[in-house]
């Protein structure tokens, strides 16, 4: 049947398929991610819930306290003076699980099934935030309940980002990845946004509900995952893409015929046709220090701990810091910080682009990261002084704080689990994720459980300490970004496209 068709026509059909799939798993990826950031958020939004001014409340006919008791509107054992500490502690919970457990992950994430992998921990992801909320049903008032529960969601969770990135990472190259992968990446501002906003509907009045309704909707696309997760394009007989290292021969004359677009389909196919007939030898899957060893994992790694450091701390601690600097309600807070978001959406968009285009993204997440100190400092300073000003310098910082770390995690995770020192070796793409992003989650961990600690001694305080990991994750980039200043004057020189070094 192929030969009958004209090689154009043909090759037509075929990238029209291709798209669609691909198009596909984009779509159904982003919405998985979507749901486990949405999961998270509603910590952060019903925090200023569990303690709060009793007096601006109106107390129950039937409440049995103490009429001396100033606490008694917040929610055990949340209504001592050390709430920040026992707030950070539940924070805590789950981000070192999440951090320990990611190291972990990548290595199950490379030799199990992605289908299966990923709908599991969705599902027992939805578990463990269904249950945190049923606390509130439950009368529960006792810490450790709370921080089993985010204990095991984190160690859960660390199923998502490895097997997200490794999937999409098996349908697209190189190519225009940064581009297609900081628009994919919005992902995770749509959770928080998504997971602020239903969070907000509760907030004020049964705060259980804020986890619940997250936590159905995030095993309900469990079994969405299980019934249409497709892991690589070879199972529905679409073309691999072309990764880093692959061996082809005539790559440097594009008057080739050998080299077309065509012919590159014809051989994957005829690859995937042989190995369907007979065995195939699959390749190994990368160890942990094999996968260290690539150029670039430990300086991106290392950056990614300060860079998210700083996220996170946003992530877990604006919305009370908005209701305690501008005296915001809790449902006000949560939705003006939903702006960070917002911005983290177009920052994470804008750092793929103008990393695609330069082909330099040491060299973007660095400038970004420098331009994000100051903002972090002026937001502090004047960002309260009117509505006006806050939104604007919300979304500005949004965009500079989550550019850099949403670039890292996605494109550049991507390109060094498919770098060309692995010779063609897709099956580093999840282990290499899980470092990088697992070296993140340690800063992501830090920064919250430093935030309760500092907080106490004032905002100002936090926020130094933010610009500090700012400033520190921009110098671990330094010999990264000096490398593709050296390779842009190669190219220059050579009037030649610029190549990987």
């Amino acid at each position: 049947m192929r030969s009958s068709l004209a090689p154009g026509i043909w090759f037509f059909r075929a990238f029209s398929r291709d798209s669609w799939f691909q198009g596909f798993i984009l779509l159904l990826t982003f919405l998985i991610y979507t749901c486990y950031h949405m999961s998270r958020k509603p910590i952060s939004i019903v925090k200023s819930r569990l303690h709060q001014n009793c007096s601006e409340q109106i107390r129950p006919i039937n409440d049995t306290r103490s009429l001396n008791d100033t606490m008694w509107c917040s929610w055990a054992p949340f209504d001592k003076d050390n709430y920040k500490e026992l707030l950070g502690a539940v924070d805590n919970a789950f981000l070192v699980a999440y951090a320990i457990g990611m190291f972990i992950s990548g290595v199950f994430g490379e030799r199990l099934p992605l289908r299966y992998y990923l709908s599991a921990g969705m599902l027992l992801s939805g578990l463990f935030t269904l249950l945190f909320g049923l606390g509130y049903f439950w009368n529960i008032h006792v810490l450790w309940y709370f921080v089993v529960i985010q204990v095991c969601n984190g160690l859960v969770q660390t199923t998502g980002w490895p097997s997200v990135v490794t999937c999409v990472g098996n349908w697209f190259g190189k190519g225009k990845r940064g581009l297609i992968m900081g628009i994919w990446n919005s992902h995770t501002s749509v959770g928080n946004i998504l997971g602020s906003l239903i969070a907000g509907i509760w907030v004020n009045g049964q705060w259980g509900l804020s986890f619940v309704v997250p936590g159905i909707i995030t095993a309900t696309m469990g079994v969405i995952t299980f019934l249409f997760l497709i892991e690589h394009p070879e199972d529905v007989d679409c073309t691999p893409p072309q990764h880093h290292g692959e061996p082809t021969e005539n790559q440097d004359n594009p008057e080739d015929p050998g080299n077309s677009p065509y012919s590159i389909r014809e051989s994957s196919l005829e690859t995937v046709a042989k190995c369907s007939k007979e065995p195939c030898e699959e390749p190994a899957a990368i160890s942990f220090f094999g996968a260290l060893r690539i150029p670039g994992v430990v300086e991106f790694s290392l950056c990614l701990l300060f860079a998210k450091l700083v996220s996170y701390t946003f992530l877990y601690w604006l919305p009370l810091y908005i209701s305690n600097v501008a005296h915001f309600s809790a449902k006000e807070a949560g939705d003006l910080s939903t702006l960070f978001d917002a911005g983290g959406i177009i920052g994470g968009i804008m750092a793929g682009l103008i990393s695609d285009y330069t082909n330099g993204r040491a060299t973007t997440c660095c400038i970004m990261l420098i331009l994000a100190a100051p903002m972090m400092f002026l937001y502090n300073r004047f960002g309260q002084d009117g509505i006006t000003s806050s939104i604007v310098m919300l979304i500005i910082c949004g965009g500079l704080v989550n550019g850099p770390y949403a670039l890292i995690t996605t494109a550049v995770s991507a390109d060094l689990g498919t770098h060309r020192s692995l010779k063609g070796n897709a099956k580093a793409l999840s282990t290499v994720t899980a470092i990088i992003d697992g070296t993140g989650s340690i800063g992501a961990a830090l920064g919250p459980l430093l935030a309760g600690l500092i907080s106490p001694t004032g905002w100002n305080n936090v926020f130094y300490m933010l610009i500090s990991a700012d400033v520190l994750a921009c110098l671990l980039l330094c010999r990264l970004v000096y490398k593709e200043i050296l390779a842009w004057k190669v190219s220059l020189s050579r009037g030649s496209g610029y190549k990987e070094i």
